[in-house]
């Protein structure tokens, strides 16, 4: 028989909410506060949230330990798949220096330190959300900022801020696919919808990521370029999400933000360059460069390869055909089809799937491990070199695992015991305020399973049935799960580690969270704010047909 969720088991809703909130309370304390190493506070977050779920919510033993076991092989595979080769490549590129060449390729187009960031952490994480999402972005732009001289703490943090907008529309539109799968809602119209919440914000995210870095009058000083550049990725997503449906927006959102950033930098000059103090002095050569073309082309080809691959496997197709001949899928024992979600979380009593598949050959990892490889081959590197640098990789990034496959973990046994359930009715319970919760709802949604698609899967369908019964467009409030859900994404525990990890700054991770923990917070009040607009805004609303 399976167990029905049980969403208020002290009869007391505040109390419960208190409980249910307690063992991400616990996981943010020890790594922001206390400064516990990370992998040592994940494991203290997981056993409160399994004492929370077995002795208060009373889900069976048997059941919480299948979901921890879960969780932990899905944070090996994908996301810690993704890590060990990402951080591979990147140890691969720098020991033959290819960072050096890579730096001052970059400085051709701008000595300017903003500007690069802005072109690394905006546009071309915007193209590996696009094509991969699942930590893809943080992992390969906090490495690239690292290797082109910037600290720790800003290669960090600086990649969580621009992984932001993209969010929804990452891995081909993973996220809006989930979210029209639990809703029933028209895809191309919660495509347009979403891009719609988060247009004003594909332009506040470049002047707010070049804030965070230089201060204001820095910010303002490239006030034109961060204008268009933001206007520009804002208005083809919107384009594309409303023209064509999820797949690409990220993705060509990117493409054409790189092609205009450039092209625009080609024409215009700062004023001032912004540099760090460290940096050497600017030469003024005829060349501009000190590296031959083929140096250039060297450093270059693997990140060349890097987004060709992950483009492939991000296709539909490509992935189908891999999974066909190479995907076991395997039913979680004492879980799969053992827990029911209950009323009103669902119209009616659903029982939970739990099936987790093995598909090493079509992970999103192994085409960045392919891309590695290849790339070990162009820079020159010997079989045996090759496998000493993996080896020294999965040395650096074990802590990183393991504390990935716990945080995992722990999201879901909160997804299976209910507590994320109990925690988002309490937002659903805010009446006319409800554009504004339902929609940190989404941002606390991503804070706590780590993923956008998550999210909007545990709380897609509660967004349209309170909705309804607030007598608000139920379209809105499933896309603002969505919207409000990717400002989350910066300060989810996994994000984090990925960061923490790409960045050799393992152990540092309540430093990261600190750093961008208000920013968080602030972006996702804004949402909540034009969500609220959008919903008793008669002008606004009709950017949408009622459902």
């Amino acid at each position: 028989m399976p167990w029905p969720q049980v969403y208020n088991p002290l009869n007391n809703s505040l109390l419960t909410t208190l409980v249910a909130v307690a063992p991400v309370v616990i996981l943010l304390g020890c790594l922001a506060i206390f400064h516990i190493k990370a992998h040592y506070a994940a494991f203290l977050g997981l056993g409160s949230a399994l004492l929370v779920a077995i002795l208060i919510f009373g889900m069976p033993v048997p059941q919480a330990a299948a979901a921890t076991i879960y969780g932990a092989a899905y944070g090996l595979l994908p996301i810690g798949w993704i890590i060990i080769n990402v951080i591979f490549l990147y140890q691969l590129a720098n020991r033959k220096g290819a960072f050096a060449v890579l730096q001052e390729n970059l400085t051709s187009i701008t000595h300017d330190r903003r500007l690069q960031l802005l072109l690394v952490a905006f546009c071309f994480g915007a193209f590996f959300e696009g094509a991969a999402g699942f930590g893809t972005p943080v992992a390969i732009t906090a490495s690239m900022l690292i290797g082109l001289g910037f600290g720790p703490l800003q290669a960090s943090g600086l990649s969580l801020f621009a992984n932001t907008a993209p969010v929804p529309f990452g891995a081909l539109g993973t996220p809006v696919l989930a979210l029209q799968a639990v809703t029933g809602f028209d895809l191309r119209l919660l495509s347009s919808m979403i891009a719609w919440q988060l247009l004003i914000f594909d332009i506040i995210i470049p002047f707010w990521l070049i804030w965070a870095f230089a201060g204001w009058k820095r910010m303002i000083e490239i006030w034109l370029v961060l204008l268009v550049t933001g206007t520009v990725f804002g208005i083809t997503q919107v384009l594309v999400a409303s023209l064509h449906g999820p797949w690409l927006v990220s993705i060509m959102g990117s493409l054409v933000s790189i092609v205009v950033l450039i092209f625009f930098l080609k024409r215009w000059k700062p004023k001032t360059v912004y540099r760090f103090e460290s940096d050497p002095v600017i030469e003024q050569t005829k060349s501009g460069n000190s590296f031959s073309k083929q140096q250039m082309m060297q450093a270059w080809l693997p990140w060349a390869v890097l987004s060709i691959l992950i483009f492939l496997w991000g296709l539909p197709g490509f992935k189908s055909w891999l999974d066909g001949f190479s995907t076991i899928r395997i039913p979680v024992p004492y879980l799969h089809q053992m827990i029911q979600r209950m009323p009103p979380v669902v119209p009616e009593p659903t029982a939970e799937s739990a099936i987790f598949s093995l598909n090493l050959l079509s992970a999103t990892g192994t085409g960045i491990l392919f891309a590695a490889l290849i790339s070990a081959r162009i820079l020159g590197y010997s079989l045996r070199e090759t496998i000493q640098v993996y080896g020294s990789t999965l040395k650096q990034v074990r802590f990183s695992l393991m504390t990935i496959m716990a945080m995992l973990a722990l999201g879901y046994v909160t997804r299976y015991s209910g507590l994320d359930a109990s925690l988002g009715l309490t937002f659903a319970r805010t009446g006319w305020m409800y554009p504004f919760f339902g929609t940190l709802l989404g941002w606390l949604g991503v804070a706590l399973t780590g993923s956008d698609t998550s999210s909007n899967v545990l709380f897609g369908s509660l967004q349209k049935l309170t909705a309804a019964q607030v007598g608000i467009n139920p379209v809105i409030m499933a896309a603002a799960n969505s919207s409000g859900g990717v400002m989350g994404k910066m300060i989810d525990a996994q994000s984090i580690v990925v960061a923490s990890t790409a960045t050799k700054w393992y152990g540092h991770e309540g430093d990261i969270l600190r750093y961008v923990f208000f920013h968080s917070i602030a972006l996702a009040v804004l949402v909540g704010l034009v969500v609220v607009a959008m919903a008793y805004i008669p002008w606004l609303a009709a950017l949408v047909p009622a459902s």
